[in-house]
């Protein structure tokens, strides 16, 4: 057995240790943000399967006929990796505190003071057996790729690596992203930020963006504007207050639940063909799309 093949196996075991918060009664399924799941045999590595959670004969029928892409394991086990935090032999540091006008995050490229304290990377929708697929680039904040629903797919994301300690954000009313890209105003996101390093943890999570009821965009400046390429993209910041934020797990709300501010453990930005409780996206479509991250700061 290959160091690869007991890698995954201790990776698929850990993420469906806390799959009972979403999956009563079961500890080897997983329900993912499309509604499919993924089953692991308790005989065989091999037999990892990709299931349809739908029940419904018109979609199971259109289900089969549509022809599956193969499903890269290796990108699967290459994406989750990143964001499973290991047990601690020590106890937790104590939180940071956070103030209202601290920057969490900027390019690594352009920051002149001590870096930033977590990193980005991708979480798209090959966690549950899609085939959507984006990079992120942490030395100019570059979020780009594509994306399909094909495997019954339908999202990128990017998510923080692990905090070396939490983030106390008391003392804040919410955070606060500065982006910039060709038409990005016309598409819907997902904002989520974490109070719990579980892997399958509960989301808090806004929208922004579109030109739906759903649509929370913040603030714009028509001064705002970068040089790309001999064009112009306006800078857009967009505020997520706390008090706004939904408790979801795979976009579906979870009730009685209560942010932890003095507890935030990561951040997230999704871009979702599904929204919450079945609710598709209006302003999602397939294909290529580029991102630029600028700045997150508390506020």
């Amino acid at each position: 057995m290959t160091a690869m093949t007991i890698f995954a196996i201790v990776l698929l075991l850990s993420l469906s240790a806390p799959i009972s918060a979403f999956s009563p009664g079961s500890t080897a399924t997983a329900t993912f943000e499309s509604g499919d799941r993924f089953k692991l045999s308790s005989t065989s590595t091999s037999s990892l399967t990709v299931l349809s959670a739908s029940s419904s004969s018109s979609s199971s029928s259109s289900t089969s006929k549509e022809k599956r892409e193969p499903w890269d394991f290796v990108r699967f086990v290459r994406q989750s990796s990143k964001f499973v935090s290991l047990p601690k032999l020590t106890p937790p540091s104590k939180p940071s505190s956070i103030q209202p006008g601290d920057v969490l995050w900027t390019p690594s490229q352009s920051q002149s003071q001590s870096p930033s304290p977590f990193s980005w990377g991708p979480l798209d929708d090959v966690v549950m057996g899609g085939v959507s697929s984006s990079t992120f680039n942490n030395q100019n904040g570059s979020w780009k790729g594509y994306v399909t629903d094909k495997n019954s797919g339908g999202f990128v994301g990017i998510r923080t690596t692990p905090f070396k300690t939490a983030l106390d954000m008391t003392s804040c009313s919410g955070f606060e992203f500065t982006l910039s890209g060709v038409n990005v105003g016309k598409k819907q996101f997902k904002a989520v930020a974490r109070d719990s390093t579980d892997f399958n943890g509960v989301c808090w999570t806004s929208t922004f963006g579109g030109g739906t009821k759903w649509g929370l965009w913040g603030s714009s400046n028509n001064n705002d504007s970068i040089s790309n390429g001999g064009g112009k993209e306006k800078q857009i910041k967009v505020k997520i207050p706390f008090c706004e934020m939904v408790p979801t797990i795979f976009a579906k709300t979870v009730p009685n639940q209560s942010l932890k501010k003095d507890n935030i453990v990561g951040f997230q930005l999704v871009y979702s063909k599904f929204l919450y409780d079945g609710d598709l996206n209006p302003d999602f479509a397939v294909g290529d799309f580029e991102l630029s991250v600028i700045e997150v700061k508390a506020y």
